[in-house]
């Protein structure tokens, strides 16, 4: 039977095509080969069945489970490379600890790890806290002054401004007195003044001329009875003004110059001493009792009370000076940690004093607690003292001066109360340690390395850990002591490393 020639003509052609598609894809086995042979393993090692020992290769095994090549049962020789030269991953720990972490310069100046931050670590006396809500409040008689006149009056000029800063013996205000009462005693002492000279005059004269026998004694003993009695009266009145207000040297003032007492001037306390009299003069100065807390800090215009051409009487509050220079820490503890206040107040341990933003006062003496338990907070109050700073001090267009201070009465804090002493401990920031799970690891500064030190716990509270001295780490040792959770992330990150070439491929 004849073949066709269409058939004959057509099998070269189909061999022909063979080839060049067997060429194509030996030619472009490397990007095929892979995922193929992995399919093959995948579904392989899916069908095959269990053992309990382990399935050889078609190659003869060594004791040691290499073959004549030198290769184990998945074609890796005595180093762990395979035939390729590829080093062997585990692909059941892909992730390998990294128990040393090396940071570039970039890097220590992001994390902050300045020479502030890498110091050997050291033993100290730690003190183990309670904590406390506290708030800043004024200072009982010392941070407020009361500014009144002593006297009756119309005020007739105000030169404070409420909330500046004033400086000593600057001027407040300016009264014009209408005291009735201290204006007829004044009268009264000055005019038995006058009759006291008359009288002293005619004295003078009729001694004369009892001297020379012109004049009977008895009209002398009459003058000299007249001359006793005002001056009992000008003692009275003397003491009359006293109680009106005036000092002993005013009284003499006003006996000196016989003037009275007209306007007063309200300035502001000199050097912070007690100074409480008005100064005869046409603009006489009334200096109220001033606080002694800090004579160099400024007085703020907390208030004003009065205002101009407003009669005031006698006792009337013009303004309140403030002195915020000192302040106290109120701190409100429950009745249960009385006998701890007591006991760190006994032992002049200091207190912490820890705001919401972050700020940290510390070495801070208790002055003094409360008598008396709270009967409706239930909390026995202390107080801490408090030394206050000024953060910003300017003058307006006008000269007016405005200070402000750093902390504030009414602000809310959280006081740290040392309950317990620790000495001989290893105190580090709770910065300079990361938790992770139960472990708890720092950053020891080694070379340009930083090994990770996996370290025991024994107390943390909102700023530092205490460490055991038990070997992991001694004295003398360089850690960072900032930010050693992010350290730690970078050991992790580092740890995972980059995409697996061999992830899911087996031998």
């Amino acid at each position: 039977m004849n073949t066709p020639r269409s058939k004959l003509t057509s099998r070269p052609v189909q061999l022909l095509m063979l080839c060049i598609l067997a060429g194509g894809a030996y030619a472009s086995r490397n990007l095929w080969w892979t995922s193929l042979n992995t399919k093959v393993d995948q579904m392989v090692g899916k069908s095959a069945p269990a053992k309990d020992d382990h399935a050889h290769d078609a190659h003869d095994h060594d004791a040691h489970g290499h073959d004549e090549h030198g290769h184990d049962e998945h074609g890796h020789d005595a180093h762990g490379h395979d035939e390729h030269g590829h080093a062997e991953h585990d692909k059941h720990a892909p992730h390998a600890e990294v128990e040393s972490l090396e940071l570039s310069a970039q890097a220590m100046k992001n994390l902050g790890l300045t020479a502030e931050f890498l110091k050997p670590i050291t033993t100290a006396t730690y003190y183990r806290t309670i904590s406390v809500p506290a708030v800043i409040v004024e200072r009982p008689g010392r941070t407020v002054l009361q500014v009144s006149t002593p006297m009756t009056g119309v005020v007739t000029q105000v030169s404070a401004v409420p909330g500046s800063a004033v400086e000593p013996g600057a001027p407040l205000f300016q009264i014009r007195l209408t005291h009735e009462e201290l204006v007829a005693s004044q009268s009264e002492f000055v005019r038995a003044l006058g009759e006291l000279d008359v009288e002293e005059r005619e004295l003078k004269r009729l001694q004369a001329g009892v001297d020379s026998g012109v004049i009977p004694p008895r009209s002398v003993l009459e003058h000299q009875y007249a001359k006793e009695k005002l001056e009992a009266l000008l003692g009275a009145q003397r003491e009359a003004l006293r109680l009106h207000g005036l000092s002993e040297r005013q009284v003499s003032q006003i006996e000196k110059d016989r003037r009275l007492l007209s306007e007063l001037n309200v300035t502001v306390p000199e050097n912070r001493t007690i100074q409480n009299e008005l100064k005869l003069s046409g603009n006489d100065t009334y200096r109220p009792v001033a606080m002694t807390q800090n004579p160099a800090a400024p007085l703020i215009i907390e208030s004003m009370d009065v205002q101009h051409g407003q009669s005031i009487e006698q006792g009337g509050k013009l303004c309140s000076l403030a002195d915020y220079s000192r302040l106290y820490f109120e701190g409100r503890a429950f009745e249960q940690d009385a006998d701890a206040i007591s006991k760190a107040t006994a032992n002049n341990w200091k207190a912490q004093a820890l705001f919401s933003a972050g700020v940290t006062l510390n070495n801070l003496p208790i002055s003094f607690i409360a008598s008396e338990i709270d009967e409706d907070a239930r909390t026995l109050k202390f107080f801490v003292d408090l030394e206050n700073e000024i953060v910003r001090d300017h003058k307006d267009e006008e000269g007016n001066r405005f200070v402000s201070w750093k902390y504030k009465p009414g602000q809310r804090l959280q006081l740290m109360i040392p309950v317990e002493e620790w000495k001989n401990q290893i105190v580090v920031p709770v910065d300079a340690v990361a938790q992770e799970g139960a472990e708890s690891f720092v950053f020891q500064q080694n070379g340009d390395h930083f090994d990770r030190i996996p370290v025991h716990v024994i107390h943390k509270d909102q700023s530092s850990v205490v460490i055991a001295n038990d070997g992991a780490l001694f004295p003398g040792d360089v850690i960072a002591l900032r930010n050693a959770h992010q350290m730690q992330m970078a050991v992790r990150n580092k740890a995972g490393g980059g995409i697996d070439p061999h992830a899911g491929h087996t031998h």
